[in-house]
């Protein structure tokens, strides 16, 4: 048996809409299950989703857009100063050069400015506004922040500065008083869709600007599209789509010297490139230093600055790298020394000197570790606050639960599922106690297991070119859109190894009913050692073309295994016992002795696992199910071995079975070698065995044990006496069957039992372990 690693629910399709979509549409199950799974139910839906020629929402359907555009029409007119106030992570770098594109490309007179995450925080400060209106600005544009500046909008009024906000964020009870306010959830708003990006916000106001989609701009806007994870359908979808195939042919300078930098070749590029290249780069500015160089790459049109720009910002977020695993190193010690997770629900920490810009990322390495809501926080003892960053677990609103501590929280925003926030270093171990408290709440003990989803159980052979081609239909791959996720279940390995530098990853090949499939699964090595080669196994993951010397084949990407039964490992003739310990799991780990000897050669840290079985009552009496078992030595019969699992569900044993010398290649001696042997006793009469044996057994090509072994069955029989070593045999004796000694039975039990448990092949073994052990099932079923 091998536990996954989180729960797996597989997605239930209506086999019905199913078969209607793959009638309708001409399409896979696979693909019409996954449409069925992400809402896309109807056959027009479905259709839309997959060929129909999207088109974007009037921008004028948000609410206060016809009063910003003026306004800022008007200021172009005028050539007034504009500030676009931006935020310093992807989805504010890319709105920030969304709009400083545009309204330059407009005539506009119009300046960026992003607050530096480590001396201004989060959003509009008052400091920076007051700054603006002595540098003559006269209109402010917040791109991606703002809808929680209430105070700094009051303080823009009192400077006679227009403010216009343009943000995603989750609105507050109160709203700011600026001029106007365009976002996608005002509770009045009326626009067709709620959940765009901070950048799709600030395209949707190009849009407006321009009279029509700012087609040369969906370059920009797919970065913080994809970066921000917020819901990749509809208009979200429609600028991740249109904005990948910007990108392979942009012409932008900044854009085509991050992606040489991070290796990308243009014609390759995907949602993946965006998240784990272009974005990280970008994030990595504004966590160690300030996010202008990000703006300034993607606004440059000379070469050699965007070059230079790029490597600057590459070695920055190999910095940013080093320091995420530094701190998350600490932090994991913190939770597991001060917090640990079996009394803590919601996860608190901080310390002075953590990185306040890379805080958010270890909070996100905390959750995937711990599977706990997670706050992690920057503490500044001079000015007694806390600056921290939040992500939370399915079914725990953070923005909710955070919104119930607002009186200590004097600046938080965010989603659901990741929040920012400010507060007092004394309020730290209140805002834990009341989170815990609130999470004992609403969660229960299986909200604390992760979750896979999976959209499709598949079987082998349907996994094919043509299938994995259709799936691409369905890309680009995000939020609400999530990139397929299958699972096959229960099929037998072909092959299996580690590969890697560091031998960390699993390569495999998995058989169904004749049908191949290569699986590889990164950093999954170590389950090498975990999964019997004669097990079926059940992974999840995600599929793919494989090309390779101009072959194309499926392969699976592996993310998780499980093996739902039983599993033998053995290890009959492996030297030293110790070897094994490291791939034996520690839960309910027993070392199985039949013989006391065997006791000296545990290692003596591992004594305490280990378990006498004498007899019959012991082994019934010791409790196997779901335990790993190690076999130490060979037991002195089968039936106590199989009293040992009859009626028991083992996870794993191990079989090592050392016995110091064997019976299996010495001579058993047959009935033809027992009537020489009388015949020669009644011809030869009274013999000195002890100084004739030898030679009576080179004579006949036997071992003198055999000799020895004939004297003394007979003996037992009665059928000879023994004498000082003289053997006579018994003429009046009575007819008797050799198995009626009781050293015959017992060699010849003994020979059967090594042949049965030592020198059998693996699936022999197995066979009879598996029947021991199908004995106790079936009886269990019966039963239930």
């Amino acid at each position: 048996m091998l536990k996954s690693k989180t729960r797996w629910v597989v997605r239930k399709s209506d086999q019905q809409l199913v078969k209607t979509l793959v009638n309708e549409l001409k399409i896979t199950p696979l693909v019409a299950s996954l449409l069925i799974n992400r809402g896309l139910n109807t056959v027009d839906s479905a259709r839309y989703f997959l060929f129909g020629k999207e088109q974007f929402h009037d921008p004028f359907l948000l609410k206060g857009m016809d009063i910003a555009v003026n306004r800022i029409r008007e200021a172009i007119e005028r050539q007034e100063p504009i500030l676009i106030f931006g935020d310093y992570d992807a989805d504010g770098v890319s709105s920030t050069t969304v709009l400083m594109l545009t309204l330059r490309d407009l005539g506009a007179n119009v300046q960026f400015y992003i607050p530096n995450r480590f001396t201004e925080g989060y959003g509009p400060n008052e400091t920076a506004f007051r700054r603006a209106s002595e540098n003559g600005i006269k209109l402010i544009i917040t791109v991606d922040t703002g809808i929680s500046a209430i105070n700094e909008a009051a303080i823009a009024k009192e400077l006679g500065l227009d403010l216009i906000i343009t943000d995603h964020h989750e609105p507050g009870p109160a709203l700011p008083e600026a001029l106007a306010i365009i976002h996608p959830k005002l509770p009045d708003s009326v626009y067709p869709f709620r959940e765009l990006a901070g950048v799709g916000v600030a395209f949707k106001v190009a849009h407006a600007l321009y009279g029509e989609v700012p087609e040369q701009l969906l370059e920009i806007a797919v970065i913080g599209t994809i970066a921000d994870l917020v819901s990749l359908k509809d208009e979200n979808r429609l600028i991740a789509k249109k904005g990948l195939e910007k990108l392979k042919v942009t012409k932008n300078k900044g854009l085509k010297a991050i992606l040489k930098v991070a290796g990308v070749e243009q014609q390759n590029i995907n949602e993946e490139t965006i998240g784990f290249s272009l974005a990280p780069r970008i994030n990595a500015v504004g966590r160690l230093e300030n996010a202008d160089m990000a703006v300034e790459l993607l606004l440059t049109d000379d070469p050699f600055e965007a070059e230079a720009l790029a490597q600057e910002m590459d070695e920055l977020n190999k910095t940013r790298q080093s320091i995420v695993n530094s701190i998350t190193t600490e932090a994991i010690e913190e939770v597991e020394r001060n917090y640990p997770t079996d009394s803590n629900s919601v996860l608190v920490i901080g310390k002075e000197g953590w990185n306040a810009g890379v805080i958010g990322i270890v909070a996100s390495r905390l959750v995937e570790k711990f599977y706990r809501p997670t706050i992690v926080l920057s503490f500044d003892k001079e000015k007694g606050l806390a600056k921290g960053s939040a992500r939370s677990i399915a079914g725990f609103d953070l923005f909710k639960n955070l919104s119930e501590c607002r009186d200590i929280l004097p600046h938080f925003g965010g989603h659901p599922m990741a929040a920012g926030m400010t507060l007092k270093l004394e309020d730290v171990s209140d805002l834990r106690q009341r989170l815990n408290n609130l999470a004992n709440e609403q969660l229960t003990k299986d909200d604390f297991i992760p979750i896979t989803t999976l959209d499709h159980q598949i079987k082998v052979d349907e996994i094919n070119l043509s299938a994995l081609g259709e799936l691409n239909l369905l890309a680009p791959f995000g939020m609400d859109n999530p990139k397929p996720k299958v699972l096959i279940s229960n099929v037998q390995i072909s092959t299996m190894r580690k590969i890697g530098s560091e031998q960390n990853h699993l390569k495999v090949l998995v058989n169904d009913n004749g049908t191949n499939l290569d699986g590889i699964g990164f950093g999954l090595g170590p389950l090498v050692d975990h999964i019997s080669p004669a097990s079926k196994i059940s992974i999840i993951g995600e599929l793919a073309v494989n090309e390779w010397n101009n072959i194309r084949k499926p392969q699976i990407f592996i993310q998780d295994v499980s093996v739902e039964t039983w599993q033998l490992f053995d290890h009959r003739g492996v030297k030293r016992i110790n070897s094994m310990v490291k791939s034996i799991p520690n839960e309910k780990r027993n070392y199985i002795i039949f013989n006391k000897e065997q006791l000296e050669k545990i290692d003596p840290a591992l004594r305490s696992e280990v378990i006498f079985i004498k007899d019959e009552a012991e082994a019934k009496g010791f409790d196997s199910h779901q335990a790993n078992v190690v076999l130490v030595d060979l037991p002195p019969s089968k039936e106590l071995l199989h009293h040992l699992f009859k009626g028991k569900r083992p996870a794993r044993i191990y079989t090592y079975f050392h016995k110091e010398n064997s019976d299996f290649f010495s001579t058993i001696p047959t009935r033809d070698h027992f009537k020489w042997f009388y015949g020669f006793l009644l011809k030869k009469g009274p013999i000195d065995i002890g100084r004739y044996g030898d030679d009576i057994a080179k004579h006949r090509g036997w071992s003198t044990e055999t000799i020895t072994f004939m004297s003394k069955v007979f003996s037992e029989l009665d059928f000879v006496t023994i004498n000082n070593g003289f053997i006579t045999l018994n003429k009046q004796s009575q007819k008797r069957d050799l198995t009626d000694s009781i050293t015959y039975q017992t060699k010849q039990a003994q020979y059967e039992l090594e042949r049965d448990l030592l020198f059998s092949s693996f699936q022999q073994l197995k066979s009879w372990f598996d029947q021991v052990i199908e004995e106790s099932v079936t009886i269990e079923e019966a039963i239930t």
